[in-house]
Protein backbone atom coordinates (compact mmCIF):
# COMPACT_ATOMS: atom_id res chain seq x y z
CA UNK A 1 0.00 0.00 0.00
CA UNK A 2 1.14 3.49 -0.74
CA UNK A 3 0.82 5.53 2.73
CA UNK A 4 1.87 9.09 2.29
CA UNK A 5 1.08 12.17 5.06
CA UNK A 6 -0.17 15.30 3.66
CA UNK A 7 -1.08 18.44 5.84
CA UNK A 8 -4.56 19.56 5.08
CA UNK A 9 -6.37 21.80 7.51
CA UNK A 10 -9.88 20.87 8.89
CA UNK A 11 -11.82 23.71 8.87
CA UNK A 12 -15.30 24.33 9.72
CA UNK A 13 -17.95 26.22 7.93
CA UNK A 14 -20.46 29.08 9.34
CA UNK A 15 -22.72 28.90 6.43
CA UNK A 16 -26.30 29.54 7.67
CA UNK A 17 -28.68 27.16 7.96
CA UNK A 18 -32.17 27.43 8.15
CA UNK A 19 -33.97 25.38 10.80
CA UNK A 20 -37.93 25.49 10.57
CA UNK A 21 -41.06 23.30 12.49
CA UNK A 22 -41.48 21.78 15.67
CA UNK A 23 -41.05 25.04 17.61
CA UNK A 24 -37.09 25.40 17.98
CA UNK A 25 -35.48 28.70 17.14
CA UNK A 26 -32.61 27.93 15.10
CA UNK A 27 -28.98 28.81 16.37
CA UNK A 28 -30.41 29.60 19.77
CA UNK A 29 -27.19 27.00 20.85
CA UNK A 30 -30.07 26.09 23.71
CA UNK A 31 -32.97 24.08 24.56
CA UNK A 32 -35.75 24.52 27.04
CA UNK A 33 -35.78 20.98 27.96
CA UNK A 34 -34.23 18.83 31.10
CA UNK A 35 -33.46 15.77 28.50
CA UNK A 36 -34.45 12.48 29.30
CA UNK A 37 -33.45 10.79 32.45
CA UNK A 38 -31.00 7.61 32.07
CA UNK A 39 -32.76 4.73 33.51
CA UNK A 40 -32.36 1.58 34.33
CA UNK A 41 -30.31 0.67 30.76
CA UNK A 42 -29.20 3.31 28.61
CA UNK A 43 -31.74 3.46 25.96
CA UNK A 44 -30.12 4.44 22.78
CA UNK A 45 -32.14 5.71 19.49
CA UNK A 46 -30.96 4.65 15.46
CA UNK A 47 -32.79 7.06 12.85
CA UNK A 48 -31.19 5.40 10.07
CA UNK A 49 -31.97 4.85 6.39
CA UNK A 50 -32.75 1.20 6.54
CA UNK A 51 -34.24 1.14 3.24
CA UNK A 52 -34.88 3.31 0.21
CA UNK A 53 -32.62 5.10 -1.96
CA UNK A 54 -29.48 5.33 0.63
CA UNK A 55 -30.12 2.33 2.29
CA UNK A 56 -26.86 0.81 1.93
CA UNK A 57 -25.60 3.72 4.09
CA UNK A 58 -28.24 2.86 6.92
CA UNK A 59 -27.99 -0.71 6.95
CA UNK A 60 -24.30 -0.30 7.12
CA UNK A 61 -24.48 2.21 9.80
CA UNK A 62 -27.05 -0.17 12.04
CA UNK A 63 -24.39 -3.31 11.43
CA UNK A 64 -21.18 -1.13 12.80
CA UNK A 65 -23.17 0.44 15.79
CA UNK A 66 -25.04 -2.95 16.86
CA UNK A 67 -21.33 -4.18 17.25
CA UNK A 68 -19.82 -1.37 19.35
CA UNK A 69 -23.43 -2.01 20.88
CA UNK A 70 -22.53 -5.42 21.58
CA UNK A 71 -18.91 -4.82 22.73
CA UNK A 72 -20.09 -2.50 25.44
CA UNK A 73 -22.67 -4.64 26.76
CA UNK A 74 -20.58 -7.60 27.39
CA UNK A 75 -17.87 -5.21 29.31
CA UNK A 76 -20.12 -3.93 31.45
CA UNK A 77 -22.13 -1.43 29.59
CA UNK A 78 -21.69 2.42 30.08
CA UNK A 79 -21.48 3.50 33.46
CA UNK A 80 -22.83 -0.34 34.65
CA UNK A 81 -26.23 -0.02 32.77
CA UNK A 82 -26.44 -1.72 29.82
CA UNK A 83 -27.36 -0.33 26.49
CA UNK A 84 -31.24 -0.80 24.81
CA UNK A 85 -31.25 0.30 21.40
CA UNK A 86 -34.19 1.12 19.79
CA UNK A 87 -34.00 1.19 15.98
CA UNK A 88 -35.99 3.21 13.92
CA UNK A 89 -36.64 3.18 9.66
CA UNK A 90 -36.88 7.05 8.24
CA UNK A 91 -36.94 5.54 4.89
CA UNK A 92 -34.25 7.58 2.99
CA UNK A 93 -36.83 10.32 3.54
CA UNK A 94 -36.08 13.72 5.38
CA UNK A 95 -39.76 14.55 6.92
CA UNK A 96 -39.52 10.84 7.58
CA UNK A 97 -36.18 11.27 10.07
CA UNK A 98 -37.89 14.27 11.60
CA UNK A 99 -40.99 12.07 12.54
CA UNK A 100 -38.70 9.12 13.61
CA UNK A 101 -36.43 11.25 15.92
CA UNK A 102 -39.29 13.02 17.89
CA UNK A 103 -40.89 9.70 18.25
CA UNK A 104 -37.92 8.64 19.67
CA UNK A 105 -37.18 11.77 22.40
CA UNK A 106 -41.04 11.45 23.27
CA UNK A 107 -42.42 8.14 23.18
CA UNK A 108 -39.22 6.39 23.71
CA UNK A 109 -37.38 8.66 25.80
CA UNK A 110 -33.66 7.76 24.65
CA UNK A 111 -30.68 9.32 25.77
CA UNK A 112 -28.69 9.55 22.50
CA UNK A 113 -29.40 9.22 18.82
CA UNK A 114 -27.06 7.88 16.30
CA UNK A 115 -27.74 9.14 13.08
CA UNK A 116 -28.90 9.93 10.29
CA UNK A 117 -26.16 8.76 7.51
CA UNK A 118 -27.33 11.77 5.11
CA UNK A 119 -26.96 15.70 5.74
CA UNK A 120 -30.62 16.40 4.62
CA UNK A 121 -32.05 14.06 6.74
CA UNK A 122 -29.75 15.61 10.14
CA UNK A 123 -31.08 19.14 9.05
CA UNK A 124 -34.78 18.21 9.34
CA UNK A 125 -34.40 16.30 13.00
CA UNK A 126 -32.48 19.03 14.44
CA UNK A 127 -34.78 21.25 15.58
CA UNK A 128 -36.50 18.08 17.43
CA UNK A 129 -33.11 17.25 18.63
CA UNK A 130 -32.59 20.78 20.13
CA UNK A 131 -36.34 21.00 21.52
CA UNK A 132 -35.75 17.78 23.32
CA UNK A 133 -31.77 18.18 24.51
CA UNK A 134 -30.79 14.77 23.24
CA UNK A 135 -27.19 14.66 21.32
CA UNK A 136 -27.12 13.33 18.03
CA UNK A 137 -24.00 12.17 16.75
CA UNK A 138 -24.12 11.11 12.66
CA UNK A 139 -21.88 9.15 11.29
CA UNK A 140 -22.23 10.20 7.99
CA UNK A 141 -23.66 13.99 7.99
CA UNK A 142 -21.07 15.69 6.48
CA UNK A 143 -22.73 18.92 5.66
CA UNK A 144 -21.12 22.18 7.70
CA UNK A 145 -23.86 23.88 8.77
CA UNK A 146 -25.22 20.91 10.76
CA UNK A 147 -23.14 21.97 13.43
CA UNK A 148 -23.46 25.40 13.18
CA UNK A 149 -25.97 27.58 12.92
CA UNK A 150 -25.59 31.72 11.82
CA UNK A 151 -22.47 31.18 13.38
CA UNK A 152 -24.17 29.72 16.29
CA UNK A 153 -23.31 25.95 17.36
CA UNK A 154 -26.29 23.59 17.47
CA UNK A 155 -25.45 22.28 20.99
CA UNK A 156 -26.81 18.59 20.31
CA UNK A 157 -25.36 18.23 17.07
CA UNK A 158 -21.93 16.28 16.78
CA UNK A 159 -20.52 14.01 14.65
CA UNK A 160 -17.83 11.25 13.59
CA UNK A 161 -16.88 12.23 10.33
CA UNK A 162 -15.41 15.35 8.90
CA UNK A 163 -17.45 17.56 7.12
CA UNK A 164 -18.08 18.80 3.12
CA UNK A 165 -15.43 21.90 3.27
CA UNK A 166 -12.79 19.46 4.27
CA UNK A 167 -13.39 16.82 1.46
CA UNK A 168 -13.36 19.69 -0.87
CA UNK A 169 -10.08 20.73 0.26
CA UNK A 170 -8.80 17.38 0.36
CA UNK A 171 -9.87 16.61 -3.09
CA UNK A 172 -8.17 20.26 -4.58
CA UNK A 173 -4.61 19.75 -2.73
CA UNK A 174 -4.83 15.67 -4.25
CA UNK A 175 -6.15 16.96 -7.43
CA UNK A 176 -3.01 19.55 -7.71
CA UNK A 177 -0.08 17.55 -5.43
CA UNK A 178 -0.54 14.44 -6.05
CA UNK A 179 -2.18 13.90 -9.51
CA UNK A 180 -0.59 17.05 -11.15
CA UNK A 181 -3.74 17.67 -12.42
CA UNK A 182 -3.63 21.99 -13.66
CA UNK A 183 -7.90 21.34 -15.29
CA UNK A 184 -10.74 19.72 -14.61
CA UNK A 185 -14.46 19.25 -15.13
CA UNK A 186 -16.31 19.87 -11.92
CA UNK A 187 -19.80 17.29 -12.23
CA UNK A 188 -21.83 17.70 -9.31
CA UNK A 189 -25.51 16.72 -8.06
CA UNK A 190 -26.85 19.92 -7.33
CA UNK A 191 -29.90 18.37 -5.77
CA UNK A 192 -27.58 17.10 -3.04
CA UNK A 193 -26.42 19.69 0.14
CA UNK A 194 -23.53 17.20 0.41
CA UNK A 195 -22.21 17.17 -3.25
CA UNK A 196 -22.74 21.33 -3.50
CA UNK A 197 -20.63 21.67 -0.05
CA UNK A 198 -17.42 19.62 -1.55
CA UNK A 199 -18.12 21.20 -4.72
CA UNK A 200 -17.97 24.83 -3.17
CA UNK A 201 -14.79 24.14 -1.31
CA UNK A 202 -13.33 22.25 -4.35
CA UNK A 203 -13.63 25.22 -6.14
CA UNK A 204 -12.67 28.00 -3.62
CA UNK A 205 -9.56 25.74 -3.03
CA UNK A 206 -8.04 24.69 -6.24
CA UNK A 207 -5.63 26.19 -7.55
CA UNK A 208 -6.12 25.10 -11.56
CA UNK A 209 -8.43 25.86 -14.25
CA UNK A 210 -12.24 24.41 -13.59
CA UNK A 211 -12.76 23.79 -17.63
CA UNK A 212 -16.25 23.08 -17.52
CA UNK A 213 -18.85 23.22 -14.31
CA UNK A 214 -21.73 20.61 -14.98
CA UNK A 215 -24.46 18.96 -12.67
CA UNK A 216 -26.95 16.30 -12.34
CA UNK A 217 -29.84 15.60 -10.36
CA UNK A 218 -30.55 12.58 -7.43
CA UNK A 219 -32.12 9.64 -9.36
CA UNK A 220 -30.71 10.48 -12.97
CA UNK A 221 -29.47 7.43 -14.79
CA UNK A 222 -28.82 8.54 -18.43
CA UNK A 223 -25.29 10.85 -18.33
CA UNK A 224 -24.86 9.89 -21.76
CA UNK A 225 -25.36 13.39 -23.24
CA UNK A 226 -23.11 15.21 -20.42
CA UNK A 227 -20.29 12.68 -20.72
CA UNK A 228 -20.05 13.35 -24.40
CA UNK A 229 -20.11 17.00 -23.84
CA UNK A 230 -17.09 16.78 -21.36
CA UNK A 231 -15.08 14.52 -23.48
CA UNK A 232 -14.56 16.88 -25.91
CA UNK A 233 -12.85 19.04 -23.24
CA UNK A 234 -9.36 19.98 -22.84
CA UNK A 235 -8.91 18.16 -18.66
CA UNK A 236 -6.87 16.53 -16.54
CA UNK A 237 -9.10 14.96 -14.33
CA UNK A 238 -13.44 14.78 -13.39
CA UNK A 239 -14.01 16.11 -9.51
CA UNK A 240 -17.63 14.54 -9.23
CA UNK A 241 -19.12 15.20 -5.59
CA UNK A 242 -22.30 13.15 -5.33
CA UNK A 243 -23.79 9.68 -4.18
CA UNK A 244 -23.12 6.27 -5.53
CA UNK A 245 -26.34 5.73 -7.21
CA UNK A 246 -25.51 8.13 -9.48
CA UNK A 247 -21.86 8.71 -9.56
CA UNK A 248 -21.25 4.73 -10.09
CA UNK A 249 -23.32 4.97 -13.01
CA UNK A 250 -21.64 7.88 -14.28
CA UNK A 251 -18.34 6.07 -14.12
CA UNK A 252 -19.09 3.06 -16.29
CA UNK A 253 -21.17 5.24 -18.93
CA UNK A 254 -17.44 7.47 -18.98
CA UNK A 255 -16.10 4.72 -19.71
CA UNK A 256 -17.57 3.35 -22.09
CA UNK A 257 -17.36 6.60 -23.95
CA UNK A 258 -13.81 6.21 -23.86
CA UNK A 259 -12.81 8.96 -21.01
CA UNK A 260 -9.36 7.62 -19.41
CA UNK A 261 -8.72 10.71 -16.91
CA UNK A 262 -9.14 10.03 -13.17
CA UNK A 263 -12.16 10.47 -12.07
CA UNK A 264 -12.64 11.73 -7.92
CA UNK A 265 -15.01 12.74 -5.61
CA UNK A 266 -16.08 12.49 -1.98
CA UNK A 267 -17.10 9.47 0.63
CA UNK A 268 -20.46 9.26 -1.27
CA UNK A 269 -17.82 6.67 -3.64
CA UNK A 270 -17.10 5.16 0.01
CA UNK A 271 -19.38 2.10 -0.26
CA UNK A 272 -19.38 -1.22 -2.01
CA UNK A 273 -22.54 -0.26 -4.45
CA UNK A 274 -20.30 1.91 -6.31
CA UNK A 275 -17.97 -0.50 -7.51
CA UNK A 276 -20.74 -2.53 -8.63
CA UNK A 277 -22.86 0.28 -10.09
CA UNK A 278 -19.23 0.79 -12.36
CA UNK A 279 -18.36 -2.41 -12.68
CA UNK A 280 -14.79 -3.83 -11.84
CA UNK A 281 -13.13 -2.38 -15.20
CA UNK A 282 -14.75 1.10 -15.22
CA UNK A 283 -13.72 1.58 -11.33
CA UNK A 284 -9.94 2.30 -12.19
CA UNK A 285 -7.73 5.25 -11.74
CA UNK A 286 -10.85 6.54 -9.58
CA UNK A 287 -10.14 8.22 -6.10
CA UNK A 288 -12.10 9.60 -3.08
CA UNK A 289 -11.76 10.35 0.31
CA UNK A 290 -12.83 8.07 2.81
CA UNK A 291 -12.87 8.49 6.42
CA UNK A 292 -11.31 4.69 7.05
CA UNK A 293 -9.07 2.67 5.34
CA UNK A 294 -7.61 -0.85 6.88
CA UNK A 295 -4.45 -0.63 5.62
CA UNK A 296 -3.77 3.67 6.65
CA UNK A 297 -5.15 3.16 10.03
CA UNK A 298 -3.51 0.21 11.61
CA UNK A 299 -3.94 1.45 15.00
CA UNK A 300 -4.83 -1.45 18.18
CA UNK A 301 -8.48 0.09 18.31
CA UNK A 302 -9.13 -0.63 14.32
CA UNK A 303 -7.23 -3.67 14.04
CA UNK A 304 -9.70 -5.04 16.89
CA UNK A 305 -12.68 -3.56 14.78
CA UNK A 306 -11.87 -5.05 11.55
CA UNK A 307 -11.09 -8.38 13.56
CA UNK A 308 -14.80 -8.33 15.49
CA UNK A 309 -16.84 -7.29 12.77
CA UNK A 310 -15.44 -10.13 10.12
CA UNK A 311 -16.05 -12.24 12.97
CA UNK A 312 -19.63 -11.10 13.47
CA UNK A 313 -20.82 -10.50 10.05
CA UNK A 314 -18.26 -12.37 7.64
CA UNK A 315 -17.44 -9.54 5.71
CA UNK A 316 -15.12 -6.50 5.02
CA UNK A 317 -16.29 -3.28 7.38
CA UNK A 318 -17.11 -0.15 5.12
CA UNK A 319 -15.97 3.06 5.99
CA UNK A 320 -20.48 3.80 7.44
CA UNK A 321 -19.61 1.02 9.73
CA UNK A 322 -16.51 2.37 11.25
CA UNK A 323 -17.99 5.55 11.65
CA UNK A 324 -20.90 4.28 13.31
CA UNK A 325 -19.14 1.81 15.46
CA UNK A 326 -17.17 5.10 16.79
CA UNK A 327 -20.45 7.10 17.02
CA UNK A 328 -21.61 4.59 19.67
CA UNK A 329 -18.46 4.50 21.29
CA UNK A 330 -18.17 8.32 21.34
CA UNK A 331 -21.13 8.53 23.22
CA UNK A 332 -20.02 6.23 25.90
CA UNK A 333 -16.82 8.03 26.75
CA UNK A 334 -18.80 11.38 26.80
CA UNK A 335 -21.50 9.52 28.83
CA UNK A 336 -18.52 7.83 31.29
CA UNK A 337 -16.43 10.97 31.31
CA UNK A 338 -19.45 13.04 32.76
CA UNK A 339 -20.99 10.26 35.21
CA UNK A 340 -24.42 11.26 33.13
CA UNK A 341 -27.72 10.96 34.75
CA UNK A 342 -30.02 12.84 31.94
CA UNK A 343 -29.21 13.65 28.27
CA UNK A 344 -28.01 16.88 28.72
CA UNK A 345 -24.87 15.61 30.36
CA UNK A 346 -24.16 13.22 27.69
CA UNK A 347 -24.21 16.23 25.28
CA UNK A 348 -21.56 18.03 27.86
CA UNK A 349 -19.13 15.19 27.59
CA UNK A 350 -19.34 14.81 23.79
CA UNK A 351 -18.59 18.87 23.65
CA UNK A 352 -15.39 18.28 25.79
CA UNK A 353 -14.35 14.72 24.18
CA UNK A 354 -10.23 14.44 23.42
CA UNK A 355 -7.71 12.11 21.98
CA UNK A 356 -11.15 9.39 21.71
CA UNK A 357 -9.13 6.43 19.66
CA UNK A 358 -11.55 4.87 17.46
CA UNK A 359 -11.41 2.73 14.58
CA UNK A 360 -11.44 5.59 12.25
CA UNK A 361 -8.39 7.07 13.69
CA UNK A 362 -8.10 9.77 17.09
CA UNK A 363 -10.75 11.98 17.41
CA UNK A 364 -11.19 15.32 19.27
CA UNK A 365 -14.32 17.12 19.24
CA UNK A 366 -13.71 21.09 18.25
CA UNK A 367 -15.69 23.94 19.68
CA UNK A 368 -17.81 23.72 16.84
CA UNK A 369 -18.88 19.86 17.53
CA UNK A 370 -16.63 18.77 14.73
CA UNK A 371 -13.80 16.58 15.01
CA UNK A 372 -10.03 16.85 14.41
CA UNK A 373 -9.32 13.79 12.58
CA UNK A 374 -7.39 11.88 10.01
CA UNK A 375 -9.12 11.26 6.09
CA UNK A 376 -7.81 8.58 3.61
CA UNK A 377 -7.44 9.52 -0.14
CA UNK A 378 -8.38 5.76 -1.56
CA UNK A 379 -7.26 4.47 -5.26
CA UNK A 380 -9.40 2.04 -7.07
CA UNK A 381 -8.17 -0.06 -9.66
CA UNK A 382 -10.32 -2.99 -11.48
CA UNK A 383 -12.70 -2.37 -8.43
CA UNK A 384 -10.17 -3.04 -5.53
CA UNK A 385 -8.34 -0.45 -3.11
CA UNK A 386 -4.56 0.16 -4.62
CA UNK A 387 -3.41 2.79 -2.29
CA UNK A 388 -4.39 4.94 0.86
CA UNK A 389 -3.23 8.69 1.29
CA UNK A 390 -3.29 9.74 4.66
CA UNK A 391 -4.48 13.09 5.16
CA UNK A 392 -3.35 14.61 8.31
CA UNK A 393 -4.82 17.67 10.07
CA UNK A 394 -1.40 20.56 11.19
Amino acid sequence: MKLKSLGIIAAAGLAALTLTACGAAPGTGSAASKGTEIGKTFKLGYDLELSGAVAAYGNAGKNGANLAVDEINKSGGINGKQITVVSKDNKSDNAEAATVVSNLINNDKVNAVIGSMTSGAVKSMTPNITKGAVPLVTPAGTDDTLTVTNGKVNEYIFRSTFQDSYQGKVLANYTTNELKAKKVVLYYDNSSDYAKGIAKSFEKTYEGKIVDKVSFQSGDKDFQATLSKIKGEDFDAIVMPGYYNETGLITKQARELGIEQPILGGDGFADPTFITLAGDAAATNVYYVSGYSAKALATDTTTKFIAAYQAKYKSEPSMFDALSYDAVYMVKQAAEDTKAKTSVAVKDGLAKLKNFKGATGEITVDKDHNPVKEAVVIKLENGKETSATLVKPN
